[in-house]
C-alpha cells in the first residue's frame, strides 16, 4: 500500500533502459517517502531479470511471466497492470514514454480514474497549496515537462486521485545501480487472475524488429545543428566535424522541419533526450524545446552568430561566429593537434 511502482519494459528478457532510469528516480523518491519501491514486469521470458532491477533499487519485484504476453499485446498487458495495482494501491506508478509506454500508461490510467501527466523531464516530491480552497497536500509528486509547445515548464500536481500516474521519456534521468543491490523480494503473478479470453481476441501473426540506422542517443559526442545552420549542404560541415571527433550529428526540429536533417537524428522535446560527454550546438537558437533534450550534456559548446542567443546561457563556452569559419579552424586544428 502507498508504495511507488514502475513498470519495466522488456525485449527478450532484457529490460529496457528506460525503465532502468525510472528505478533509478524511483529509489530517489521512495527514500524521500521512506516507502518501498516496486517493479512490475509483464511478459517472458522473464527468468533471472529481478536481480537486475534489485541492483536498481527495486524492494520488491513483481514478475507476471506468461509465453500468452510475448510478444506485447495491449489488452492483456493492461489487465494485469490494472489488476495489479487495483490490489497493491501504489500512491506513484511511473512507465516509459516508449512507444510501449504511451500505449499502456493511458489505457491504466482510463482504467482507474487516476490521471496521467505524460513526457515529463523531471519527478520531485514536494507540498502544494490549492490556489482556490488554500487546502494544503503533503509530499506529492510533481510531475515536471514543457507545455504550450516548449514555450513554458509545467509543473502538474494530482492531489485528489491515486495512483499519480507519469511518463517519462528515455534518456531525460540517468541509470545508476546501488553501490549494494538491494536485498528483494519476488512475487510471482498469477496471470490467470486478470487475463479474459477475450483480452487474446488480437493475435499477432508475424513482428519484425529492425535496428535503428541512425541512433544518437549512445553517442559520446554529439555536433548538432539547427535552422541557423542554412541549408542541407551545410549540414556536410557538420558531419565532417562530427567523422574527425568520432561522433554523431543531431538536429534541432528546425532543421528537421526545414529537410536539413533526418526525423531520426532531432534532439529535443519531440525527438531525443541525449547525454553525451560533449555536445556542440551549431546554429540552435537554445529553445526550451531543444534544450530539454540536451541540458544534462557533460560539455556544451555553442557556435553561433549571434552572442545573445538563448543557447549561451547553457553552454560552457559560446563561439560567436559564422559556423562556416568556425568550424574548418576546429577541423584543421584537431587534425593537427590530436596526432
Amino acid at each position: 500500500m502507498d508504495n511507488i511502482f514502475v513498470y519495466c519494459e522488456t525485449e527478450k528478457g532484457k529490460i529496457a533502459d528506460v525503465s532502468l532510469e525510472l528505478l533509478t528516480k524511483g529509489r530517489e523518491l521512495a527514500n524521500k517517502l521512506n516507502c518501498k519501491l516496486e517493479a512490475l514486469v509483464v511478459g517472458h521470458p522473464l527468468q533471472g531479470v529481478e536481480n537486475d532491477l534489485y541492483a536498481y533499487g527495486a524492494d520488491v519485484v513483481h514478475l507476471a511471466d506468461d509465453e500468452r504476453l510475448d510478444p506485447y499485446s495491449t489488452l492483456p498487458h493492461a489487465s494485469v497492470v490494472t489488476g495489479i495495482f487495483e490490489e497493491e494501491k501504489p500512491q506513484i506508478a511511473l512507465f516509459g514514454a516508449s512507444s510501449l509506454g504511451r500505449d499502456l500508461a493511458p489505457r491504466v490510467s482510463s482504467a482507474l480514474k487516476s490521471g496521467l501527466t505524460a513526457d515529463c523531464t523531471s519527478l520531485e516530491i514536494g507540498d502544494h497549496v490549492d490556489p482556490k480552497s488554500r487546502q494544503e497536500y503533503k509530499d506529492l509528486l510533481l510531475q515536471i515537462r514543457p507545455a504550450f509547445g516548449g514555450n513554458i515548464i509545467a509543473t502538474i500536481v494530482n492531489p485528489d486521485n491515486r495512483p499519480q500516474m507519469a511518463t517519462v521519456r528515455e534518456g531525460v534521468m540517468r541509470k545508476e545501480k546501488l553501490a549494494t543491490a538491494a536485498v528483494g523480494k519476488l512475487k510471482m503473478v498469477d496471470v490467470n487472475k486478470y487475463v479474459k479470453d477475450e483480452d487474446f481476441v488480437i493475435s499477432i501473426i508475424d513482428r519484425h524488429l529492425e535496428e535503428r540506422k541512425i541512433d544518437i542517443k549512445g553517442a559520446s559526442i554529439i555536433v548538432s545543428g539547427g535552422y541557423g545552420v542554412g541549408s542541407k549542404d551545410n549540414f556536410g560541415l557538420l558531419f565532417e566535424l562530427a567523422a574527425t571527433l568520432g561522433g554523431e550529428v543531431g538536429a534541432s526540429r528546425a532543421a528537421v522541419d526545414a529537410g536539413f536533417a533526418e526525423h531520426a537524428r532531432q534532439v529535443g522535446q519531440t525527438g531525443v533526450t541525449v547525454r553525451p560527454k560533449l555536445y556542440i550546438a551549431c546554429g540552435i537558437s537554445g529553445q526550451v524545446q531543444h534544450t530539454a533534450g540536451m541540458q544534462e550534456s557533460a560539455m556544451i559548446i555553442s557556435i553561433n552568430n549571434d552572442p545573445n542567443a538563448p543557447i549561451n546561457q547553457i553552454a560552457d563556452y559560446s563561439i560567436t561566429g559564422d559556423l562556416n569559419t568556425v568550424i574548418p579552424k576546429m577541423i584543421k586544428y584537431y587534425k593537427k593537434n590530436s596526432k
